[in-house]
């Protein structure tokens, strides 16, 4: 059986009807605290792939400092990730979380066995950096290993 589609997006492309997957593909939160509403969007979420929440809060923290400073929602956000070192930290946690590791075996085996799977998340990647980038980068890698 051939592999299934890896694609991501964002829960108000999906709320709004912009979201272009692939049909049929399973929407998979990757989400460590979804909103109430966020499940509406979702097929199922995976807490264990979202960043973890002491990552989270330093972004948060260093995205307000930076907005008293002048730069714009995106730019604070872009710049915060910079300045905790989000991209490295993030794929550590990846790495080293055995939850993580488990629920990445789990989604790897489902694209392998041909599900078509659309990771999805609150941030536009369009405009503001999203660890599901990183996370589709990581499954995209393990799923042609």
């Amino acid at each position: 059986m051939a592999d299934g589609t890896l694609a991501d997006t964002y829960v108000a492309a999906i709320q709004h009807d912009l979201a272009d997957l692939p049909s049929g593909a399973t929407r998979v939160g990757v989400v460590r605290k979804p909103a109430p509403w966020f499940h509406a969007a979702v097929d199922e979420n995976v807490p264990e792939l979202g960043p973890p929440a002491e990552l989270l809060e330093e972004v948060r923290t260093a995205e307000e400092d930076l907005k008293m400073q002048g730069l714009c929602e995106e730019g604070a956000h872009n710049a915060a990730w910079d300045q905790v070192d989000f991209g490295e930290r993030y794929r550590t946690h990846l790495a080293e979380s055995s939850e993580a590791q488990a629920a990445l075996e789990e989604l790897s085996g489902r694209l392998a066995d041909g599900e078509s799977l659309a990771l999805v998340c609150y941030e536009n990647t369009e405009k503001k950096r999203c660890h599901r980038t990183i996370l589709r980068e990581r499954l995209e890698g393990t799923v042609s290993d």
